[in-house]
């Protein structure tokens, strides 16, 4: 039995635990500023989804319900812009780190075949590549690539870690190049109901795809706009064809989102009011550390959208790291999204008032 694990990188995360101890043994305990996961409640209308379908005790569907299929579709023409978005050009999945995971997998990509992302990216999606065997290859520009044996290209707007984004004008250039090269584009689009000085743009929009779908997924998720992180809700949008073939695969995998969750998702996508309160409680967030870190002698790159704070001291991102350790506040270092990252430290947004403002005195 050949260990596929062998093929992956080390878990960042494990890397930070020493760090994490340091942070901890703060007399006014640890600020956990690193993974990024939401610390804000659920909106109460969509615990009360989730409880209302609590009674199902029959395998739900891959596909989804129709209500499901109707609120994804309605919400992809109405917040990105899409037109004429059917049921066949929606899929849930069962949260969006399992579907970059195993997406090379499911279309069957192996030795010889190339999978793109950009050099400083969420690690997930080189781990995709590995796991199937493919080559994994980054990018600073996708067009100039060698499109030979390129089989997928990742495109991330905004981007996890830097929170840049691409324009509408890159966006159409990098489609009608894939196009061109019959490369299939997925766009990582987690983050795009949280941009602060930018308003980002899907590959869905008809000023960038021409109102067609080929060749064109985009792939969203409710883990932050919404605080469903543990309810384990993604969806995609896009190509019919390729999404087709993922739902049969993932029927004969019984990849499913389980029914309460589905319930809930219906909940979450028809109402924006939740989503506008968390944004608020971002921004102000996000305002108080950006301050606070500038103060504290940080550059802040990019950043114009998604949960992070893109930061440098211009020294090795570790030392940043043990720095701020130091000091009770934990972050990411940068060298976890790529070499291009290791005079970089990502700060998340997801801690809670408070904590926030233990950070913001800390750093003061």
């Amino acid at each position: 039995m050949s260990a596929v694990s062998s093929r992956l990188p080390v878990f960042p995360w494990d890397k930070l635990e020493p760090y994490k101890a340091t942070a901890a043994a703060h007399p006014d305990g640890i600020v956990d500023l690193s993974v990024g996961t939401p610390v804000d409640p659920v909106p109460d209308l969509i615990q009360r989804a989730l409880v209302a379908a609590a009674n199902s005790p029959g395998y739900p569907t891959v596909w989804g319900t129709p209500q499901l299929r109707d609120a994804l579709t309605g919400w992809a023409e109405r917040r990105l812009g899409a037109r004429e978005v059917a049921h066949a050009n929606v899929l849930p999945v069962v949260g969006s780190k399992e579907l970059v995971a195993w997406l090379p997998t499911q279309l069957g990509l192996g030795a010889g075949d190339r999978v793109a992302y950009p050099r400083l990216a969420y690690p997930t999606y080189e781990v995709g590549a590995r796991l199937c065997g493919a080559e994994p290859v980054s990018y600073e520009d996708p067009t100039d690539l060698d499109p030979a044996g390129l089989k997928l290209l990742w495109l991330n707007s905004p981007s996890n870690p830097t929170g840049r984004v691409l324009d509408k004008a890159e966006l159409t250039r990098i489609v009608a190049w894939a196009r061109e090269h019959g490369v299939l584009l997925f766009s990582d689009e987690c983050y795009l109901e949280l941009g602060w000085e930018a308003e980002p743009v899907s590959v869905l929009h008809p000023d960038v795809c021409g109102g067609s779908y080929e060749g064109v997924v985009a792939v969203h998720s409710l883990s932050k706009r919404s605080n469903l992180a543990g309810y384990r809700a993604a969806f995609l949008v896009g190509d019919a064809a390729v999404l087709g073939e993922l739902l049969q695969i993932r029927k004969h995998g019984g990849m499913m989102t389980p029914a309460p969750v589905q319930a809930a998702t219906v909940a979450a996508l028809g109402d924006d009011t939740h989503v506008a309160e968390q944004r608020a409680r971002y921004a102000a967030r996000r305002t108080a550390l950006r301050a606070a870190l500038e103060g504290h002698g940080f550059r802040i790159e990019h950043s114009e959208a998604s949960l992070y704070l893109w930061a440098t001291r211009d020294e090795p991102c570790w030392e940043t790291v043990a720095r701020l350790a130091q000091l009770g506040v934990l972050v990411a270092p940068g060298d976890f999204y790529g070499p291009a990252g290791d005079r970089f430290v990502r700060v998340a947004l997801t801690a809670t008032d408070e904590r926030v403002e233990a950070a913001v005195k800390r750093l003061g």
